[in-house]
């Protein structure tokens, strides 16, 4: 481009989309962002055009947590409003992806009219004062001089801070020309780094607490995914060889077959010898941490203030004392500096592998899928690379029983838990993985009841011609709420549905979908190793039959401690 050349403002916020890495656009079409959609695909963008606001919002979540960055588009009001649960979920979960509106013109906006997709009182900021509660950063596009540096800015935020942010485009605004030279700038992605000085003094008083340690460990959680840190945890657990341990939230977030890591812990959720290990720690050493009821196992997370190191994302905390730092940077600086003959290591007895410690009284005939085998052999039939998405829900509880080989991508929605995500989410991952062209599988373990809530989500797959495996958990209705409250009770059933015939009549044929009704281990085993999915073409859905009553170890260790905190309350 010449320094002559203008583009539209749309060209310019699509084009800056594409230099993110962002090569698909999610979203739903309406009359006042449809003058913006006319650039997408001359930007270079493949719109993927999905059923609904939420399951654009769910796709475009799974799209970032597998690519590093997401987008959406919707029209005003009705179609904003009905992404906001998405929006949400990605800010809590710390998810960067970029919610942008299409809004009505700005003359309409000045003379307060009276417009289809408004409350009817001349008010068109209403909606987006309630994204502020679930964005980092705002940008209403109104002038054009101005609005370069306003989606610039925007989008750094975006990536920087790992949270949605939210872009106002005006029907009008969208057709202004800008400066196309602008767009040779490339928006600065760089991580704000810590005062040297602080930096090192808290390094310092990190190696001065690991080195006195008798039996220190290391905790791993969900913000060393968000914040793109993995292989800098990995080199710092390599290095020192200390005994390392995960978050339900931060699964993946750890190699897990180094021969450090321990399994996953999560308060009285967890297995017995991890529980009592991380409680005989004199310091933990916590990475990333989310504290949430699902990530602690209900708050029962054992650590003293006193024994316990917090890196976070703009705080450092150890004991009492804060420091406003970056965990970056202090993870390279301990990596660097740490002195590994200075640690005393107290080796992990227990297997990493979490083998089911007690024997399960089993009330079905032998062949019959039940969770605590399931678990097990995912375990076992997963490859490295894989992204796998497991549901709120018993799928997401009984992943914690499996150890990943190396590069597993896992996505799930452990703290805002919205049921229904992981279907749409899926699509957006396979859509991402396709776009980085590393050949991994994409593997969906879903419920009945979840699945029913984004069921549209399988037209989208085939449409784009997407690549998935998906095990549709055939329990008869809500199972973990069953194990909460209910067990018996109609507003935890669900209507039952022909899942394996659902592919078929959202428009798939035999040259891109396949479905399978498995009830028996038998049967499911024998399509693992056949092969079935080894390279798994076009939309592959298999309908799995599970006891309704059956539930992960994990959940029912779960349910017993909070029935115990209940009976003490």
């Amino acid at each position: 481009m010449s320094t002559t050349d203008k583009v539209t403002l749309a060209f310019y916020l699509w084009t800056r989309l594409r230099q993110l890495g962002i090569e698909s656009l999610h979203g739903v079409p309406g009359d006042y962002n449809l003058v913006a959609l006319d650039s997408v695909a001359q930007a270079g963008l493949n719109w993927v055009g999905d059923a609904n606001e939420l399951n654009a919002g769910y796709a475009a979540d799974g799209y970032a947590r597998v690519k590093g960055m997401g987008a959406l588009v919707t029209t005003f009001g009705v179609g904003e409003l009905s992404a906001i649960n998405a929006t949400a979920g990605s800010f809590a979960e710390y998810v960067p992806v970029v919610q942008i509106v299409g809004s009505p013109s700005t003359s309409a906006q000045r003379d307060r009219m009276l417009l289809h997709h408004t409350l009817g009182d001349g008010n068109f900021g209403v909606f987006a004062d309630m994204y502020k509660r679930v964005t980092v950063a705002q940008a209403f596009l109104r002038d054009a001089k101005m609005a370069p540096a306003q989606i610039d800015d925007t989008l750094r935020q975006c990536w920087v801070r790992s949270r949605p942010v939210y872009i106002d485009l005006p029907s009008d605004v969208a057709k202004m020309e800008v400066d196309a030279a602008l767009l040779e700038t490339p928006i600065d992605k760089a991580y704000p780094k810590n005062a040297p000085e602080a930096e090192a003094a808290a390094t310092q008083a990190i190696l001065e607490k690991l080195y006195s340690a008798k039996q220190p460990c290391v905790l791993v959680d969900a913000c060393v995914l968000r914040r793109k840190l993995v292989s800098d945890v990995d080199a710092l657990l390599r290095k020192t060889g200390l005994p390392a341990f995960v978050s339900p939230m931060g699964k993946s977030a750890i190699d897990e077959s180094l021969p450090n890591f321990c399994g996953v812990y999560a308060g009285d959720g967890s297995y017995d010898a991890v529980r009592d290990y991380v409680a005989a720690s004199d310091l933990v050493l916590t990475i990333g941490s989310i504290k949430s009821d699902a990530n602690t196992g209900g708050f029962t997370y054992r650590l003293s203030i006193l024994n316990t190191i917090d890196l976070h994302t703009g705080t450092v905390s150890i004991g009492y004392s804060h420091f406003d730092l970056q965990m970056r940077g202090v993870i390279q600086s301990l990596t660097s500096l740490i002195d590994v003959e200075r640690l005393s290591i107290k080796s992990f007895e227990a297997s990493p592998v979490r083998a089911i410690a007690q024997k399960l009284t089993q009330s079905f005939r032998e062949d019959t899928i039940t969770q605590a085998w399931l678990w097990k052999q995912v375990s076992e039939w997963l490859r490295p690379g894989d992204i796998v998405l497991t549901e709120t829900g018993t799928a997401q509880i009984g992943m914690m029983d499996t150890i990943f080989p190396k590069e597993t991508v896992a996505i799930t929605q452990i703290l805002w838990g919205s049921i229904g995500y992981t279907l749409p989410a899926a699509q957006g991952a396979a859509l991402a993985a396709r776009e980085l062209g590393k050949k991994q599988r994409v593997i969906l373990f879903e419920g009945d009841g979840s699945f029913q809530l984004t069921a549209q989500a399988i037209g989208t797959m085939l449409r784009q011609n997407l690549d998935i495996v998906i095990f549709v958990i055939n329990n008869d209705g809500y199972t973990i709420e069953r194990w909460i409250h209910g067990m018996e009770e109609k507003y935890n059933d669900v209507p039952m549905w022909k899942y394996a015939d659902i592919p078929q009549a959202m428009g798939g044929n035999a040259s891109n979908c396949a479905s399978y009704k498995i009830n028996t281990k038998h049967s499911l085993q024998a399509l693992w190793d056949e092969g079935t999915f080894d390279n798994p073409k076009g939309l592959n859905l298999v309908e799995m039959f599970v006891p309704k009553e059956d539930a992960p170890v994990a959940l029912k260790m779960l349910a017993a401690a909070s029935e115990k905190m209940n009976r003490q309350s």
